[in-house]
């Protein structure tokens, strides 16, 4: 079965020192930034929960099937509900295994500048599982935290960069990653954003997957932009998660179309999912279901999401000092 992950070449000793020669100044927040990332509680991860259950009613989501058109236009109405217009981009695309059609579904809260932050993650399931197969935590889990940290969000602002909240289409490959098989959705919006970047400049990409499990263990696979990831990592330890860690290698997911086009990126995933530690034997299997997933590991990985947001939000204003 084809794995989201492979391993590069760059050690983790190299990687840190990337990170280091960032520096710091750009992830310390000032209190200038509106996101409140403390006031992502358990309420707000049990929301996300609820979003989820509903989610995996339309079950299974597979690209190109009406599951998954079906998943778009609920997801549109989510995102209606909580204030925002959905704007849908539904395309055919030739793909390895014959033409298939695909709906990407984006909201965006406007900001002040004309820069662009981009929170990504994908709703379409793997195909040929089963049935009724739910991709609970694979897919389900970061679309239902999106949304609900959508809403949270409208309760803030407005913001220095405006925040698009996008929900892929097609990040599922058939048979192996390739061009034509697999991150149809977020290559599709990459393209898009990359042709349109010298009007809206991309502050950041945060792509979130996998994010539910009752036994949280967050990574950051290590072919993401160096001083993102430092905030990341940063960024978790401010949100009481000290656990988050540099995976041992790179991974295909729907960071990487962004990546390739030079946009800087970081993506949050814990791909330990299984019946023990070290074991990821519930993903891509008919035991992705609703019942393994917790609030808890929701509500952690929504306030680590917005303590990075605060943090590109505090960088992009004037510090004090250069205000006076």
């Amino acid at each position: 079965m084809p794995n989201k992950r492979y391993f590069f070449l760059l050690s983790l000793p190299v990687f840190f020192a990337l990170v280091a020669m960032t520096g710091c100044k750009r992830t310390q927040p000032i209190a200038t930034s509106p996101i409140k990332n403390a006031a992502f509680t358990a309420p707000h991860g049990t929301n996300a929960l609820r979003r989820i259950e509903r989610l995996v009613k339309i079950s299974p989501r597979d690209s190109g099937t009406a599951g998954a058109a079906y998943a778009a236009q609920w997801i549109a109405s989510e995102l209606r509900e909580i204030g925002l217009k959905p704007v849908a981009d539904t395309w055919e695309e030739s793909t390895a295994h014959g033409p298939m059609t695909f709906s990407n579904i984006h909201a965006e809260q406007t900001g002040r500048s004309n820069k662009l932050i981009i929170i990504g993650s994908h709703f379409d399931t793997k195909s040929g599982i089963c049935d009724d197969f739910q991709g609970a935590n694979d897919g389900g889990s970061s679309t239902g935290l999106l949304l609900e940290i959508a809403a949270f969000l409208q309760s803030y602002g407005p913001f220095h960069h405006t925040i698009r909240f996008a929900f892929f289409d097609g990040e599922e490959c058939i048979t192996n990653y390739r061009i034509n098989d697999g991150l149809h959705g977020s290559r599709r919006m990459a393209g898009k954003v990359a042709a349109q970047i010298k009007k809206q400049p991309v502050a950041a990409v945060i792509i979130i997957d996998m994010v539910g499990d009752q036994d949280l263990k967050l990574e950051i696979p290590r072919n993401v932009t160096p001083w993102l990831a430092k905030i990341a990592l940063d960024a978790a330890v401010a949100a009481g998660y000290p656990h988050l860690t540099i995976a041992r290698g790179s991974m295909i997911d729907d960071h990487w179309p962004f990546l390739e086009l030079g946009m800087p990126v970081v993506n949050l995933i814990d791909f330990e999912y299984g019946s023990a530690p070290g074991k990821n034997d519930y993903w891509h299997t008919p035991h992705d279901t609703i019942d393994k997933l917790s609030s808890d590991s929701l509500a952690t990985t929504g306030r680590i999401v917005l303590e990075i947001l605060a943090r590109l939000e505090a960088a992009a204003e004037p510090q004090a000092d250069e205000k006076n």
